[in-house]
């Protein structure tokens, strides 16, 4: 993969000439290796910053997903001191350390966090320290750091990334000072490509060892960077904008273990995807629906790729057969009525196309759809779908039901095609290049 091979990490030696700070008394299969992630409530910028919906995501479940799939962990923390930030942590598979509100104030440092987290679970021997403004974080990444410390013998590695800049000395203003430059020659400054640039912190991870912990380190003993690239170095905190960091997740954020490249199928919902739920019944007595011009624009962007979608209508709320039969035309779709448990009936059609799970994109609304989405490759929800359904999808969609999230969502589909096709071809490039 052309990202493993362009990262790079390097030992960048003992700190301050300090020996490496632990004595391992376990072996590296033995020791337990814990991900935490800080996320306080009180949030200056944006309120609840850490669970607004990014890209369809809470900001904390991206890096949650990447630390999950990375499979290199014993157990996964979300430290917080705030209710909901705790229930979205569980719903991702978190474990909550419920601070104290002496590591809550706005004075409190990570340090001070990770060591009390460490002090009440003293099982764990390294701690990876994920920031959960770095939605960018992928698995690789994670596992690629943590070798360095179970494999070459690292007690702290962190996460940097490269910077072309030129930096210049401050001045105050009506010093009479002049400024002068930190770290270029002005009579010999260098071509970008012919200048390494700088190595700096990019924030996304911290790996140590419990001993640098108790010592009130975060960095120590024998140090090493790991080395990302640009492309997935998004802080929000102070790089951009919410509009702009959704851009940027959504062509370089990592979606899960599924390769969209080969979602083949995809069911939706009619009522509370395609429909906003209601149905309308006119003088005669006749149900009718509205579906807005953009989702069957979404669905017809999706057949024109070769994926085929099957609406579905629900024992629980059916409709009239003829309103089917215009769903049907309308759309181009098969449109298939399921029981109380979708997955039941649906279980049957995939088998039968000869099609796994992760070749589906499921689209729903509710309750009953809870299996689906969690067994699907891709699965997306409206807005305005209970919380129930969106703790189990992949993509909660900007748009409620009836009014564009059917389009959202093909659009999201598509473009995870287009960006795994591309990271397949640019393998293809690398290795050519060998």
């Amino acid at each position: 993969m052309a990202t493993k091979k362009r990262s790079r990490s390097s030992d960048h030696g003992e700190q301050d000439g300090r020996p490496p700070a632990h004595k391992q008394h376990k072996t590296d299969n033995q020791r337990h290796v814990a991900a935490l992630i800080l996320a306080r409530g009180g949030s200056k910028g944006i309120p609840l910053k850490n669970i607004k919906t990014l890209a369809g995501v809470p900001l904390l479940g991206w890096v949650l997903r990447a630390a999950v799939d990375s499979g290199v962990f014993d157990s996964i923390w979300v430290s917080t001191d705030h209710d909901e930030i705790e229930r979205v942590a569980k719903s991702w598979g978190a474990k909550v350390h419920r601070r104290s509100p002496e590591v809550s104030k706005d004075s409190s440092t990570s340090l001070e966090t990770i060591s009390e987290f460490v002090e009440l679970n003293p099982d764990v021997d390294v701690i990876c320290n994920i920031q959960a403004t770095s939605p960018c974080l992928h698995p690789f990444h994670l596992k690629n750091a943590l070798e360095m410390i179970t494999e070459k013998g690292f007690d702290s590695v962190f996460s940097v990334v490269r910077r072309h800049q030129f930096r210049w000395q401050e001045v105050k203003k009506e010093s009479g000072e002049l400024t002068k430059p930190l770290n270029l020659d002005p009579a010999k400054r260098p071509r970008r490509q012919d200048w390494d640039g700088e190595l700096c912190e990019n924030g996304s991870f911290y790996f140590t060892t419990k001993e640098l912990v108790q010592k009130k380190l975060q960095q120590g003993g024998k140090v090493a960077y790991y080395e990302m690239l640009p492309e997935y170095s998004v802080d929000i905190d102070v790089d951009i904008d919410w509009p702009v960091a959704e851009q940027r997740v959504l062509r370089y954020g990592y979606f899960g273990r599924a390769t969209p490249e080969v979602v083949r199928l995809m069911f939706c919902n009619v009522s509370g995807c395609l429909t906003d739920g209601r149905i309308s019944l006119s003088v005669s007595g006749e149900e009718m629906v509205s579906i807005n011009a953009r989702d069957t624009s979404g669905i017809r962007m999706l057949q024109g790729e070769d994926m085929e979608v099957v609406l579905l209508t629900s024992a629980l709320d059916p409709v009239a057969q003829s309103l089917a039969d215009s769903l049907a035309k309308r759309t181009g779709c098969e449109v298939m009525q399921v029981g109380k448990e979708p997955l039941d009936d649906l279980k049957r059609i995939v088998e039968q196309k000869k099609l796994d799970w992760k070749d589906v994109a499921y689209m729903g609304n509710d309750k009953q759809d809870v299996k689906c989405l969690n067994l699907a490759g891709m699965s997306a929800v409206p807005k305005d779908a209970p919380v129930v359904a969106i703790n189990a999808a992949k993509y909660t969609c900007q748009n409620c039901g009836g009014k564009g999230a059917v389009r959202e969502f093909a659009e999201h589909i598509l473009l995870q095609k287009e960006k795994a096709k591309a990271q397949i071809e640019q393998h293809r490039i690398d290795r050519r290049s060998f």
